[in-house]
């Protein structure tokens, strides 16, 4: 297979929610890497896997409610781990979490935590990512049974069992984000996360003391009664992946269904819902 590949470069109008909805339809076609950046995002695909025509399957860039234009640059043997040192940068969360990518020096943070950014989803960049780090590192999750559902590349997962939680169960629908998963785990010496490709159809029958889901508006609603009959009386319930306005229906489904509401963060228009039962 060919070494050559080209690079879609967007920029994208207005920038959220469009480059999460443009990089998730793309991720449907065989581009195997993203980078956002201020203007929107890159997307790399292997030339022979590239068929003419194909971004017409893309029905966002025949969206009117966004402006999405793209140049396209042909690029031989793309080192991703140049490409990542240019654009991925550490993260640091409140002082006590680091995140960073392999190529980064370790720092002294309490947690210190080393992802694989292959893709930018879940690398602890994004508003939501950020903002359930915040919660987790303000709980005591000791011994608790966790989910991390929609996990992405793990981070989460990690964080929690770096606090003691255990065992876990990390579960994403997408192939790439399992298999990075089991990667980073391993990475970062994690012993009690167990890695499964799946959706909530996987839950029925299991029991947690906690349960972080950063996935969208829509999957959560529609999963938050699985979510509910999965948490465990006292347990606890963390939601993100949505926008501020979107809070009173996520409430709404939460209250509903008997659970409290505990605490809410925002960021960036960006929020992130506690919830106990």
């Amino acid at each position: 297979m060919s070494n050559v590949y080209l690079g879609f470069h967007f920029t994208v109008e207005p920038k959220e929610p469009a480059t999460e909805i443009l990089i998730a339809e793309l991720a449907e076609l065989p581009f195997e890497s993203f980078v956002e950046n201020d203007n929107g995002v890159s997307a790399y695909i292997q030339k022979d896997l590239y068929e003419e025509g194909s971004l017409q399957e893309v029905y966002i860039l025949q969206s009117e409610e966004f402006t999405i234009k793209y140049t396209i640059e042909e690029i031989d043997q793309v080192n991703w781990n140049e490409e990542w040192e240019k654009n991925f940068d550490p993260i640091d969360v409140d002082g006590v979490c680091h995140v960073r990518a392999p190529f980064h020096e370790k720092t002294g943070a309490q947690y210190d935590i080393v992802i694989e950014p292959k893709m930018s989803f879940g690398t602890g960049h994004h508003e939501t990512t950020h903002m359930m780090i915040q919660h987790l590192l303000a709980m005591n999750v000791k011994g608790m049974k966790t989910l991390d559902m929609g996990c992405g590349t793990a981070l989460l997962a990690i964080l929690a069992e770096m606090k003691g939680a255990q065992p876990i169960d990390a579960i994403d629908i997408d192939n790439w984000c399992y298999l990075n998963s089991i990667e980073n785990a391993e990475r970062n010496g994690c012993q009690h996360i167990i890695v499964e490709e799946g959706d909530a159809g996987l839950l029925p029958g299991r029991s947690y003391d906690l349960i972080i889901a950063n996935i969208n508006r829509n999957i959560l609603l529609n999963d938050m009664q699985t979510y509910v009959d999965c948490l465990r009386p006292g347990g606890t319930l963390l939601l993100s992946g949505f926008y501020i306005d979107d809070i009173p229906y996520l409430d709404a489904a939460c209250t509903e269904k008997g659970l409290k509401f505990e605490s809410k963060l925002d960021r960036n228009n960006w929020a992130s819902l506690r919830y106990s039962k």
